[in-house]
């Protein structure tokens, strides 16, 4: 907003900068605007004492007739530690509270820190939340084994729409007998719900062929994972010469979102490698899920259940209890 390190020369710091700012960055000030009514900030480092944002936060209030959308910030509180004498203590702590009382005129909430070492887990906390509205569906499958094809592709079909029917978002590396039957459910509940689009939707990751390759397959499943929080793994397989064997590949997305701290949903009783990842996770529950024991029966359910409707259900619900948590 007033420059940065790279460009001194351009950085606004004299009276005559703030005076001349409206001629100079003008579309600064139309663009933030814009940002303000359209989204959601969290301030941070922002002592709210510049008048420039004033002036904006105050055009968006008017315009918005008084109710501008919720934004919120973070100030480290005031300690009676920190100053040499009760006076100056009451006095910095009344400027304080005036300080957050005024910033809600403008829509501004303020969340107070006793250090500001605090503020890394906080904004880990934020994260881990927003990324458990995307879920990772892993899987291949050259073989559904005990499920007939139109029994499987069905079920992850439907999978795929009732978690975006849950509001989730999807991330797929598009494995083989997988990803096809996880866009097709996708699309169709969009297309009852035109609100929603694909791209928002919808991550697709295919991945990429050819002699060297699978030298970019860890990197690109790095990449792929990190934008989920939640990982649901299914069947698992793949053909080596004219046998089925467990795929590889699930196994190894499985350990990069354990490793990413990603909430792990296998889902066994689709078999293979998906019942090899439940097993190695409900023998060790308490270590994958240390403050949810809560969920370990429903994760018994994961292979026991037959109905392919009440184990979507399962999982749709232990998803909805780790977005509540």
């Amino acid at each position: 907003m007033h420059g940065d390190i790279d460009h001194p020369d351009n950085a606004v710091l004299t009276k005559d900068d703030y005076e001349q700012y409206q001629a100079t960055r003008g579309q600064y000030v139309t663009a933030l605007s814009g940002d303000l009514v359209a989204k959601m900030f969290l301030f941070l480092g922002f002592s709210f004492t510049d008048p420039n944002l004033d002036y904006i936060l105050s055009r968006v209030r008017i315009s918005l007739h008084g109710r501008p959308r919720d934004h919120y910030c973070i100030f480290k509180r005031c300690l009676r530690s920190s100053y040499a004498n009760d006076d100056a203590f009451r006095y910095a702590d009344i400027k304080q509270q005036l300080a957050i009382n005024d910033l809600k005129r403008f829509g501004v909430q303020t969340l107070l820190v006793d250090d500001y070492a605090s503020i890394t887990a906080l904004l880990k906390q934020i994260e881990n939340r927003y990324k458990r509205k995307t879920v990772l569906i892993s899987g291949s499958a050259h073989d559904y084994g005990s499920w007939s094809q139109e029994k499987a592709e069905g079920f992850i079909r439907n999978l795929g729409q009732a978690l975006i029917k849950n509001d989730s978002k999807i991330v797929s590396g598009f494995g083989l007998g997988v990803g096809s039957q996880v866009i097709t459910g996708v699309l169709e509940e969009l297309y009852q719900h035109q609100g929603k689009r694909l791209h928002d939707q919808l991550i697709l990751r295919p991945f990429p062929q050819g002699a060297d390759a699978q030298k970019q397959w860890e990197a690109y499943r790095q990449e792929m994972i990190a934008h989920a929080g939640i990982a649901v793994f299914v069947f698992g397989n793949k053909l080596r010469g004219d046998t089925v064997v467990p795929a590889n590949g699930v196994r190894g997305e499985f350990e990069i979102a354990k490793e990413l701290g990603l909430m792990l949903i296998p889902i066994g009783a689709t078999g293979y490698m998906a019942q090899e990842l439940w097993k190695e996770l409900t023998d060790n529950f308490g270590s994958y899920y240390p403050h949810h024991p809560e969920l370990k029966p429903l994760f018994d359910l994961l292979v026991s259940e037959t109905d392919n409707k009440r184990l979507i259900e399962t999982v749709v619900e232990i998803i909805s209890k780790a977005k509540g948590n």
